[in-house]
């Protein structure tokens, strides 16, 4: 028979050596992540952060002095995983970016496994009895949010004591926290402090645990009345609603349902002997998890929608994986209470923990570069594109260029040289920038020089504009969504007008030729007209008034701007 540990070795010393490890932890991270900006952390040196952060943070959050050699196991093939994800996750996109769908997958896969393999730790064996994986679930949710509390609390605290210090005219301490070096050792030493303190207080945080619990059950039969009520209203309501709110439906539904699944487990506690004896809590706890099934169907109509309307992205592929998992529970729930009635609870149990297994691996195989979203999502906006559902200047060249991977960068040259010529400038220019948010400007800087012959009205009329102001006039926001109108002043000036939102009201705008010759928008001469009036600029009478203004002098020097 396998050793079970139901008390834990104890280690007196434990909150030290936990503090100590986070803080030489937070200066490591600390020198691999420090570079000068503009410049970005190479691949290699995110990877390596990211092995630091995931194995530290694993290892204290895990480790018990018995099969310690376990925990730290653990910690290093996941930090090794992971990195391996971020350093794939940073290269895939010409900007560099760590925070991306695979990486986030493959923390939630680690944040899964915590529990899993503190169950394995206890237990000594491949077996998951529900009431310890449960309670390790729990008790790392607490001790987490506990200590990055109290991490926070450090910081005030140390704020505190450097402005306490800074009026008598010591300033050393302010100057050590302003220290990036610094506050990420702070950091990592309260985190690791305060993860040893609660680990080593088993009955404290039992209690408090037990508190937070009671506290969510509380909860339950608000949210399940509705729920319950917003599901009863729909065949009154219909779905047109839903579909036409600026709220996108997707993630509320998907968050309402893990709300029902988070609340529910909190009703039914560990085991039939931590269930609440409160008949309406176990009704709610029954009406919660009846409902995530159909808010998972209404969440894959909503999805589905989007799809057909504007094709896949990886956004959207990663909103159907998670709606299947919301399918995947429902059915699993409503199979509980099919089999189980009012002891639906004994049912779902195992259910949950063999949920829990498929969910750790499915968010680490999503993680790791099997399948290309990228590929996939480029596959299909080039589709849509082709067939004409899409025109040019709609077109998201800035996904193309940046979230789609080599695969949509290899579509954007694919245009760049056999394309038609107006789609070709946008091609070029998408793959140009640098920056994905430039990419906008520079599209729509190209679609406004492409329509200014028939947008663009010239006063006075017929007059000769050079290239390099016409280029000018298409940078600006003002020809965009319709008509607008360029008056020229002198050799050295011109006005441009017109609004910069369809039926907005008109907005002009000064055009100066600087030293160099160039045709520079003046950043402080925006004007809105008020009161708003939206003029017919292809008919409307334009001119250039003398207009006698006021301004104060004191002294025969002006204060202040002129004035009407």
């Amino acid at each position: 028979m396998s050793e079970r540990l139901d008390e834990q070795t104890q280690w007196p010393w434990r909150s030290w050596a936990m503090a100590a490890l986070c803080a030489l932890a937070g200066l490591a991270f600390n020198w691999l992540t420090e570079h000068r900006y503009p410049a970005e952390v190479p691949p290699i040196r995110q990877a390596a952060a990211t092995f630091v952060a995931i194995g530290t943070l694993a290892f204290v959050m895990t480790v018990e002095l018995r099969r310690w050699q376990w925990a730290l196991a653990f910690a290093v093939g996941w930090a090794a995983v992971i990195a391996l994800v971020g350093w794939f996750t940073s290269t895939y996109n010409s900007q560099g970016e760590l925070f991306e769908w695979p990486f986030l997958s493959g923390l939630f896969a680690v944040l899964i496994a915590a529990p899993l393999f503190q169950t394995v730790r206890d237990e000594g064996a491949w077996r998951f009895p529900y009431e310890r994986l449960h309670g390790h679930a729990w008790m790392d949710a607490v001790i987490g949010a506990a200590s990055l509390f109290f991490t926070g609390i450090s910081f005030l605290l140390a704020w505190l004591i450097a402005g306490l210090f800074d009026l008598i005219g010591i300033e050393l301490l302010k100057d050590v926290l302003q220290d990036e070096w610094f506050g990420w050792m702070l950091a990592g030493f309260a985190f690791g402090a305060a993860v040893g303190l609660l680990r080593e207080r088993d009955a404290l945080l039992t209690t408090l645990q037990r508190l937070v619990m009671v506290v969510f059950s509380v909860l339950a039969p608000v949210l399940a009345a509705a729920l319950v009520l917003f599901l009863a209203s729909l065949p009154f309501t219909g779905l047109d609603g839903l579909w036409n709110s600026e709220i996108p439906a997707t993630p509320l539904l998907l968050v309402a349902g893990g709300g029902a699944v988070l609340l529910a487990n909190a009703v039914i506690g560990n085991g039939k002997a931590e269930r609440s004896p409160s008949n309406v809590l176990q009704a709610a706890a029954m009406a919660l998890v009846i409902t995530v099934l159909p808010l998972a169907i209404i969440a894959a109509l909503s999805i589905g929608q989007r799809i057909g309307q504007y094709g896949w992205t990886p956004e959207r592929i990663w909103g159907v994986i998670a709606v299947g998992v919301a399918i995947a529970y429902g059915a699993a729930a409503w199979w509980s209470v099919w089999r189980g009635r009012r002891d639906f609870d004994d049912a779902l149990r195992p259910l949950q923990t063999r949920l829990a297994i498929g969910l750790c691996g499915l968010a680490l195989f999503l993680a790791l570069p099997i399948v290309d979203f990228g590929a996939i999502s480029a596959r299909s906006q080039m589709a849509r594109f082709a067939a004409g559902k899409v025109p040019a200047a709609e077109f998201d060249w800035r996904a193309m260029a940046f979230d789609f991977g080599p695969s949509g960068r290899a579509r954007l040259r694919d245009i760049a040289r056999s394309g038609p010529p107006d789609q070709r400038k946008l091609a070029v220019a998408a793959l140009a920038t640098k920056d994905r948010y430039a990419v906008d400007h520079e599209v729509k800087k190209i679609e406004s020089a492409a329509n200014l012959g028939i947008r663009l009205r010239i006063i006075p009329q017929g007059s000769p504009i050079p290239d390099d102001l016409r280029n000018s006039i298409a940078a600006t926001r003002y020809c965009r969504v319709g008509p607008c109108v360029v008056t020229l002043v002198d050799a050295r000036r011109a006005v441009i007008a017109g609004p910069v939102l369809k039926d907005d009201t008109v907005e002009s705008a000064v055009l100066e030729r600087n030293a160099k010759g160039l045709w520079q928008q003046d950043t402080h001469s925006r004007y809105i007209a008020k009161p708003p009036f939206r003029p017919n600029l292809v008919t409307a009478p334009v001119e250039l008034r003398a207009v006698e203004r006021q301004q104060l002098y004191i002294d025969g020097k002006p204060v202040g701007d002129a004035f009407e």
